[in-house]
């Protein structure tokens, strides 16, 4: 069954988890998470959105993000490539580093935020990697008690929360992680939610999200869109996939992105041939051919899939 749309609206917040691909360790060294940090200021930088919590841990990242007008996918996209690409380099490596698709919930703010900030700075605790999230260096929970800067991190919104001095917020922010240090795994901020997957939130912000989301027709990417999907996913750069280089994953890879201009894109695959300098023959039999593998191979299907969920998107959510 092919997966729901992701949901976008101005302002909304996503507990988002990037996942190494088959667990594969995604950080190896201290460089790797400055890479990493580099990227994100960029991101935000580049999009506008906000960092409000983040978690790196060695095979998966936990980010808790605010966006503005560009779609939380346009980011993810571009931070997965990115390091893809960077560590790939680095390792001399190939092919793609995380799971297909990022996993993303809309979390209701108002009544969440909090929650959600803490509980991603005590994953390493629940892991077992260190008693007291202080411990470990690797999230933005020495930013909160006011040890690291980090810019491009924004701390205040869930700080006033607690109050409107920077001291007593940090006091409380303390507190009130120390009340949660032996909370457990929570389904519902790992799309487990009882009413829709994609969500958490209070009933009535849940109910009046979906109200929207279920009337809006999708929005069919364009090439742009299709060609920086399947860079994610292959670790690839464009100068990859318009060269004479053959090879299993460029040949996946180019398949992959003429069966999803030809399935679901608002482009054409004539437009695809020109921009991988090849005539439109050759595309559209590695359609055909993707279409095949995709019937046989279980796990390429499910590629297809999540790349084609992550690429058609509702229109924009007045919430």
């Amino acid at each position: 069954m092919a997966r729901k749309p992701r949901i976008h609206y101005p302002g909304a917040l996503y507990h988002v988890i990037l996942r190494g691909n088959a667990r594969q360790d995604i950080f190896h060294d201290d460089g790797d998470r400055y890479r990493f940090y580099l990227l994100m200021q960029q991101g935000v930088e580049l999009y506008g959105h906000r960092i409000v919590a983040f978690c790196l841990m060695t095979n998966h990242v936990h980010l808790a993000v605010q966006i503005g007008d560009i779609p939380l996918s346009r980011a993810m996209q571009n931070l997965s490539f990115r390091y893809t690409r960077w560590l790939n380099s680095r390792l001399g490596k190939s092919g793609h580093l995380f799971q297909g698709r990022y996993q993303a919930v809309l979390v209701e703010a108002e009544s969440y935020l909090q929650e959600l900030v803490a509980y991603l700075h005590l994953n390493p605790v629940r892991a077992g990697m260190v008693n007291l999230p202080e411990d470990y260096r690797w999230s933005s929970h020495h930013a909160y008690l006011g040890d690291e800067s980090i810019p491009w991190l924004t701390t205040d919104s869930v700080l006033r929360l607690f109050s409107q001095k920077l001291s007593l917020a940090r006091k409380g922010y303390v507190e009130f992680v120390a009340e949660r240090l032996d909370e457990g795994h929570r389904d519902e901020f790992h799309g487990k939610g009882e009413t829709d997957s994609r969500i958490i939130g209070e009933d009535c912000f849940v109910e009046r999200v979906l109200a929207q989301t279920e009337n809006l027709p999708l929005q069919k990417p364009n090439l742009a869109a299709v060609l920086a999907a399947v860079k994610a996913r292959y670790g690839l750069e464009d100068a990859d996939l318009s060269s004479a280089a053959r090879g299993r994953t460029l040949s996946e890879a180019r398949g992959m992105a003429a069966w999803l201009v030809r399935e679901v894109s608002r482009a054409t695959l004539t437009e695809l041939a020109s921009r991988l300098h090849r005539d439109v023959t050759t595309m559209s039999a590695a359609a055909k051919q993707a279409e095949i593998h995709r019937k046989r191979d279980e796990k390429f299907a499910g590629v297809v899939e999540s790349l084609k969920d992550g690429l058609l998107k509702p229109a924009t959510l007045q919430v």
